[in-house]
């Protein structure tokens, strides 16, 4: 066909979200030739497309992407060479729409601006922003401060700029995470379409035969984040509160799944794991599909450490003790309860939590630290009504599975004119 597109992404969870709409792309038969340029990072989600070519230059830089949280960390990646970086990535967008091809932007307002500044015409999914962080169905939530208040002065939670850059005639569609921001963005005149959110995609349920004692065992799901040393310090304290819930749960056997991100060394948590009186053992948990997960047991417990099997790990547990992003993002829009307390950053810190905090609801109960995950966790299990209402949350905050599909039907049909 000639049809080209360009997908920007800026990020590992937007990467990641890029990736399964790149995916539907890539099945339909008249779909266009596709590349990707991540602006942050490596890119490594892109391996598993990798028929599309990422174009130019890509670089870890040292904040890791979190340069949000922390002007010392802009500076560390501006030292680090991020502004040679944008230049070169830019050159490389500039001459894609010389040539005519068209682009999907998926992340913040970087790649939206990039996309706009091309000249060329562009669609964007907004992962970042969520009207959740401003106001839930009822009304504006109550801020702690003025300067809390002054997040909402525009009305939305996408500032005037961001929403120019979406109205631009040649911006043909918006997909924003959730329908509550598709609403607002809708009311303020911006072509905008709630098809869900693709970081849901996979996740659905599959079922599992479990035995009789995993069918009366509470299970745990831990997730201590993706950065070192950030996940070591993490893990830590997911362990005492491990701890905690088995000192009050002790007639009911406990299962912990702990999802750790492919990449990291498994040693530091072994570690933490053998000073906890965890011990190794080959007993294994059914649905967990990972040959090479640890296992590990302690009194009625037992643990696994898998790197290859989070949607498992996911679909498995009855609740999650999390100090990380994206992951206790999916894991509340399968209609589960998140317990999370803030540890020492960059990333999950106080101010982190407790905007992930508005994001996600009620389903995300924050707690000061481990010392209170017991509690909560015997609260929960006592309040049936209480799960309820997590579940239909989490799942309307997140959105049906099938996200990536939609959305890449829509973008053929409104920059490609494919049916």
């Amino acid at each position: 066909m000639g049809d080209k597109l360009l997908c920007l992404s800026n990020g590992h969870g937007e990467d990641a979200i890029a990736v399964r709409i790149l995916q539907h792309l890539q099945q339909h038969p008249q779909g266009p030739e596709l590349a990707a340029l991540p602006l942050v990072g490596e890119g490594r989600a892109y391996q598993h497309v990798p028929d599309v070519p990422i174009v130019g230059p890509v670089k870890a830089m040292p904040s890791g992407g979190f340069v949000y949280m922390d002007g010392r960390e802009l500076w560390r990646d501006v030292r680090g060479g991020l502004l040679g970086l944008t230049w070169a990535q830019w050159r490389v967008v500039r001459q894609w729409s010389k040539q005519g091809g068209k682009i999907l932007a998926v992340g913040d307002i970087v790649p939206l601006l990039l996309a706009w500044l091309s000249g060329s015409p562009y669609c964007f999914v907004g992962t970042a922003k969520s009207e959740y962080y401003l106001r839930d169905e009822i009304g504006p939530l109550q801020r702690r401060s003025w300067f809390e208040t002054l997040e909402s002065w525009s009305g939305s939670v996408y500032l005037p700029w961001e929403r120019a850059l979406m109205r631009s005639k040649r911006c043909r569609a918006v997909f924003p995470r959730d329908g509550l921001t598709t609403e607002r963005l809708q009311e303020m005149g911006i072509g905008a379409y709630n098809l869900g959110n693709p970081m849901m995609d996979g996740l659905e349920a599959k079922p599992v035969v479990v035995d009789g004692e995993q069918a009366r065992s509470l299970t745990l799901l831990l997730l201590p984040g993706s950065r070192v040393p950030e996940a070591h310090r993490n893990w830590e304290q997911l362990l005492q509160a491990v701890q905690g819930v088995q000192r009050v749960q002790n007639n009911r056997p406990l299962t912990v799944l702990a999802a750790i991100a492919p990449g990291l060394d498994l040693e530091p948590f072994t570690r933490a794991l053998d000073a906890y009186g965890w011990q190794a053992t080959r007993k294994s948990v059914p649905g967990i599909d990972d040959d090479a997960a640890q296992r590990f047991s302690f009194n009625q417990g037992r643990l696994v450490l898998s790197q290859n099997a989070f949607g498992d790990c996911l679909r498995q547990a009855d609740m999650a003790i999390a100090q990380a992003g994206t992951a206790t993002e999916q894991f509340v829009g399968l209609g589960k309860p998140a317990i999370a307390f803030p540890g020492e950053g960059p990333q999950y810190t106080a101010a982190f939590a407790e905007a992930q905090g508005r994001l996600l609801g009620q389903s995300l109960i924050l707690v000061p630290g481990p010392e209170q995950v017991a509690d909560v966790v015997q609260r929960l299990l006592q309040d049936p009504d209480w799960h309820q209402l997590i579940a239909e949350n989490g799942r309307r905050r997140l959105g049906l599975p099938g996200a990536g599909e939609r959305i890449a039907r829509d973008v053929l049909q409104l920059l490609f004119g494919v049916e």
